[in-house]
């Protein structure tokens, strides 16, 4: 029987697997197995509400192991550390809090590595030392922990002192990290937290580029800005952090800006070990070069998808590591792999942008709908924008869950607000 493992249990991961595990798994035609060195799946566009405590992923994760088993797929818990394409396997290291696994080998047919991007902090001296990052949930949930103890000390304090949090790169995740805790202060006075207000809360987002969301349209970013500033927070353009310490970030012009706690959403790249697979090619970022199929550039049973891939459009322009290019990468991969079997040729990949949205929590929801197919041209904000918003992580609980599971989610989380305070106190 045909083995196929995929690598990354992200969101063109858990969908590539589920979708392979409905096609071939349940039908035992193939063994489809997942490997994440977590147990849960959040999906990444929300981690910023994890942070927050908006976002409870203990009550929201999907687990791989139940997921697997009603899917048609296995999960194999570990972290990849290598891949031999000559004899077709690779090795999972156990994973830091897991006594009990050892190194693991495993054999595969057919591999796809969907292992996500990790923060770039451009070698800045003091970033690894003194910032949070958001990578993965169990970051943003140290940073809650840590923003939660903070609002504590705070709140016991008459003397209504300031909490200044200097976040270090204006994309989406910075720009929607802002909001989203000027909201949760918001709600600090009705559980209990007397002396810790929205006004003390001093939130500085600094981009080293001329302007905020620098790969989205001027528009979106505009609108971005102004409802930023509207809301407080200060946003320092062409600002370009040289070291990171303690009590905050030196800038280029050797300016100290004082923070108690700072956060580095700057970039992303390739994990490491990918340069490390013998024969593989990468780009500045290490993300790994593809063909057209979306198979690596040096071997023809392998396949890259998501932020790792490396896949250059027409214009030479990189295909950005967004959500959406997951979800496309994961569709045109498991019909290629279905294909393969058949012995068709493969599909191309063509990347579409569908548009940009950027969540400014309850204030406002600005972008663009259909990207490239209206070359951005048809700019929403407000309600409608929420809307649909909201409406993408849905699409990917249905790609994960199929369409009545969803539903039924949808109306849990309903039911539990109901009961749940509004954010995460714990």
């Amino acid at each position: 029987m045909q083995t196929i493992v995929i690598v990354g249990g992200g969101a063109g991961g858990l969908e590539l697997a589920t979708q392979l595990g409905h096609k071939l798994g349940r039908k035992n035609q193939a063994k489809i197995i997942l490997v994440d060195k977590n147990r849960t799946h959040v999906w990444k566009p929300l981690l910023h509400e994890v942070a927050s405590g908006t976002f409870d992923a203990g009550l929201n994760a999907v687990v791989y192991h139940a997921h697997g088993a009603r899917h048609g797929y296995h999960f194999q818990l570990g972290c990849l550390s290598g891949v031999n394409p000559d004899n077709k396997t690779l090795t999972l290291e156990p994973v830091s809090d897991e006594h009990n696994l050892g190194t693991r080998q495993l054999h595969y047919d057919q591999l796809v590595l969907a292992v996500g991007s990790v923060s770039n902090d451009f070698g800045t001296p003091g970033v690894a030392e003194h910032c949070y990052f958001l990578d993965s949930h169990q970051q943003a949930e140290r940073f809650h922990k840590t923003l939660l103890s903070t609002f504590t000390r705070i709140s016991q304090d008459e003397s209504k002192q300031e909490l200044h949090i200097d976040i270090v790169g204006a994309g989406a995740t910075g720009v929607e990290l802002a909001a989203e805790l000027f909201h949760v202060t918001e709600m600090l006075g009705s559980y209990g937290f007397e002396h810790m207000a929205a006004e003390q809360l001093k939130i500085r987002l600094i981009e080293a580029g001329p302007r905020i969301l620098p790969a989205l349209p001027d528009r979106i970013a505009s609108a971005a800005k102004r409802e930023l500033e509207k809301i407080g927070v200060e946003v320092l353009e062409q600002t370009r952090v040289q070291r990171a310490e303690h009590d905050g970030f030196v800038t280029s012009e050797d300016e100290k800006l004082q923070a108690d706690i700072m956060i580095w959403a700057a970039g992303v790249k390739a994990p490491e070990f990918l340069s490390q697979i013998k024969g593989v090619e990468t780009n500045r970022m290490g993300q790994v070069l593809v063909n057209k199929d979306l198979t690596s550039t040096f071997n023809k049973d392998i396949y890259v998808l998501g932020d790792a891939c490396g896949f250059q459009n027409p214009d030479e322009s990189w295909v950005p590591p967004r959500a959406q290019s997951a979800h496309q990468m994961a569709s045109i991969v498991k019909e290629n792999i279905l294909r393969k079997r058949k012995g068709l040729a493969p599909k191309e990949y063509r990347y579409m942008d569908y548009g940009s949205l950027v969540n400014l929590s309850r204030f406002s929801t600005v972008g663009s709908l259909m990207g490239n197919l209206t070359k951005g041209s048809m700019f929403i904000e407000g309600r409608i924008a929420k809307l649909v918003y909201v409406s993408l992580y849905r699409m990917h609980q249905a790609a994960i869950h199929g369409q009545v599971r969803a539903t039924i989610l949808w109306f849990a989380e309903r039911l539990v607000k109901v009961t749940r305070p509004k954010m995460k106190l714990h």
